[in-house]
């Protein structure tokens, strides 16, 4: 079965985490996205995972969904009981390893109920569970992986936007060189790794320590429209074991992920927020890495640290026999906005986001696999337009860095100036 998986989002009890954010929601928007599976995301949280035995229930193996007494049938013809739920959860390890500080961030999957509150009884032991979603837990990334396979074999733990600089496996401030500096004899026990919105899987093809991994990628989202940013595509048996078989082997099941553009994510570049200083990596070396403004060291960001560690035979580009699809795209919402020339929040986006909808049945529907002529017929010309034109990769980006969302265009000053964007002017 062709299906699209976010399997990793926040709920309401994470910091900065909309209220929005809970199970009768996410069903209903996971409809809406035409993804078939959510992670649940946060079900180390107390409150979040009695919410989760409370209203969900048993699906196909290892995978829930709504109560019908909890399903919200507000935007028919969206069915909230179609979207499947495996649980997940988000861990923040903090420890000193190898003489420095080791800040990292790892997502958890549990193939039942009782496999996660086994790792809930043993992360309450060591950390309390209550003050995040995302909780901090001071053990060793090691440990924690010991912990979800003492809960169950078929329990995964999948290292979270590897390269993100404060809280990656990989990031330039706290992580590793390698998955076995991090894991030690455990390192095969890591089948997958998360790509985060700064990279994108060529950037991760360019380091041969991945080429037996699994690159996916997911959301972390928190808040209803941001589900979906980013997903892994599977053709698989729709269960928590075909999911995770998918990952271990790579085979065709496996078939791809959905991304933002890398550009457009916090950290893909270089710089320092505070002081508007925004570089590429060859930016920073000429500046010995020394903001030109503070005077101190700039936040170093995916880009680079790729850089650093990729092998010197695997140039920006390389691209490996056994690579996967992957599609760039912008949220539905936001290429909207940018079609009509409004915000993102503007009521009107909404109106032809639902109207969009209707006609369609979900957003990947539209970001992905209807023809170029049923959206010319279906959408206003210069929604159309948009969506075409981010297919192509039409794009323009101001890259992000340092904790600052990259800014992404879609019509250029010109023709804004004209009126309304016209066809094919690149």
């Amino acid at each position: 079965m062709e299906f699209i998986a976010d399997m990793e989002i926040h709920s309401k009890y994470a910091r900065a985490v909309s209220p929005q954010m809970v199970l009768e929601n996410l069903a209903l928007w996971g409809a809406k996205k035409g993804i078939a599976v959510l992670g649940t995301g946060d079900f180390t949280h107390p409150l979040w995972f009695g919410d989760i035995k409370e209203k969900l229930e048993p699906a196909e193996p290892g995978l829930y969904r709504i109560k019908e007494s909890y399903a919200s049938h507000e935007a028919a013809p969206h069915d909230p009981r179609a979207t499947r739920f495996m649980l997940s959860g988000e861990i923040s390890c903090i420890y000193s390893k190898n003489g420095a500080v080791r800040r990292v961030h790892h997502l958890v999957y549990a193939p039942s109920i009782e496999a996660a509150e086994k790792i809930n009884t043993q992360l309450g032991w060591v950390g309390n569970l209550k003050s995040d979603g995302r909780p901090i837990i001071g053990i060793d990334s090691k440990e924690l992986l010991k912990i979800a396979l003492a809960a169950s074999p078929d329990c995964a733990l999948v290292p979270a936007h590897v390269w993100t600089p404060w809280f990656g496996v990989f990031g330039s401030k706290s992580g590793f060189n390698s998955l076995e500096e991090c894991f030690d004899e455990l390192t095969g026990q890591i089948f997958a790794i998360e790509t985060g919105l700064s990279s994108d899987p060529p950037m991760n093809w360019r380091i041969p320590f991945l080429d037996s991994k699994a690159v996916i990628s997911s959301s972390d989202s928190h808040s209803l429209p941001r589900i979906g940013r980013e997903a892994t595509m599977f053709d698989a048996d729709l269960s928590y074991a075909g999911i995770m078989n998918a990952l271990r082997t790579r085979d065709r099941s496996l078939v791809g992920t959905v991304e933002f553009f890398p550009e457009e994510g916090r950290y893909h570049y270089d710089g320092h927020r505070d002081c508007n200083v925004a570089w590429s990596p060859e930016e920073t070396k000429s500046h010995k890495g020394i903001c030109t403004v503070c005077g101190k060291p700039v936040t170093v960001g995916v880009m680079a640290r790729v850089d650093e560690l990729a092998a010197k035979d695997r140039p920006a580009g390389f691209k490996p026999a056994w690579a996967k699809p992957f599609y760039n795209f912008v949220p539905f919402d936001e290429v909207i906005a940018e079609a009509l020339g409004v915000g993102a929040g503007a009521k009107s986006v909404w109106k032809v986001h639902g109207e969009a909808l209707q006609r369609f049945g979900s957003e990947f529907e539209i970001l992905l696999r209807a023809s170029e002529s049923d959206l010319r017929a279906g959408l206003q010309p210069e929604v159309a337009e948009a969506v075409v034109r981010m297919r192509a990769g039409k794009v323009h980006i101001t890259p992000g860095y340092d904790g600052e969302y990259g800014k992404i265009s879609i019509f250029d000053d010109a023709e804004r100036a004209g009126g309304k964007p016209q066809k094919s002017l690149f």
